[in-house]
């Protein structure tokens, strides 16, 4: 979980996940955060998940030993080293079996309809969320929109580009006038097999690590189609200490069924 964020009011619970970097096991509310993911996959229709982890996940295993999914089976899949968002997903090759699959990140709380209509594509994809909309509707504020990646889709749906951390003179204004230009990636997808090579291939970031939306724009330059379903809010964010209020109040009386 991000530091710099260290005075934000957090329970005695929630300090001792995030002090641990277990953003996933965080309480909200009486439940971990990942049960709420849980359970919008399994809404969405998703049955079977295998969640990324550090070699040392004792906490996470232990827990859901004790406390077990009723509508997903989860499975975790070992990172052996934190090498960016593209390294995770190779890490899960074998445990895909050659299947389509999705990723998603598990300190993101999707909604439901993005995830069902990326479930039922039959080609690999995206939702396209409207970064004008995520502000009004999610706990992200404008200027965190503005760091992720932006989009942009040809007049058949397709993903033509993808800029991870663009510069801000990269960065529309709010409200403009184009139609695709203020479209972001979430970091939520369908893939195939097909993803792999470009995840083995893909350079070293700036900041050290293989990241995921490089690995799918140089898929795309090699010609890979990659759908982009138009999508709206809310996303609900955990990325760091700070949301944990905000999220407490988006989802009290919401009982996740994992």
């Amino acid at each position: 979980m991000r530091r710099g964020d260290g005075d934000a009011a957090l329970t005695a619970a929630q300090r001792r996940a995030a002090d641990a970097g277990l953003k996933a096991l965080m309480p909200i509310g009486d439940r971990p955060f990942l049960d709420y993911v849980l359970s919008s996959l399994a809404d969405a229709g998703v049955t079977r998940v295998g969640l990324v982890v550090a070699p040392d996940h004792a906490a996470a295993a232990a827990h859901y030993a004790a406390n077990p999914p009723a509508r997903v089976t989860l499975e975790f899949v070992v990172q052996p080293e934190p090498r960016g968002t593209a390294d995770a997903v190779l890490a899960a090759q074998r445990w895909t079996g050659g299947h389509a699959f999705l990723v998603m990140n598990g300190d993101n709380l999707y909604p439901v309809p993005a995830l069902a209509a990326l479930a039922s594509l039959d080609e690999p994809g995206l939702p396209a969320f409207d970064a004008d909309d995520l502000v009004r509707t999610s706990n992200i504020p404008e200027e965190r929109i503005r760091a992720f990646a932006l989009i942009d889709v040809d007049d058949r749906g397709y993903l033509t580009g993808i800029v991870e951390k663009p510069a801000i003179a990269a960065i529309p204004p709010e409200g403009g006038n184009s139609t695709t230009a203020r479209l972001i990636s979430m970091n939520v997808w369908r893939f195939d097999a097909r993803i792999f090579d470009a995840c083995r291939d893909v350079p070293q970031s700036p900041r050290g690590e293989y990241e995921l939306p490089e690995a799918v724009g140089l898929a795309v330059r090699r010609g890979l189609l990659v759908r982009a379903i138009p999508a709206v809010g809310p996303v609900l964010d955990l990325s760091r200490r700070a949301d944990a209020a905000e999220l407490e109040r988006r989802l009290a009386g919401v009982e996740p069924r994992p």
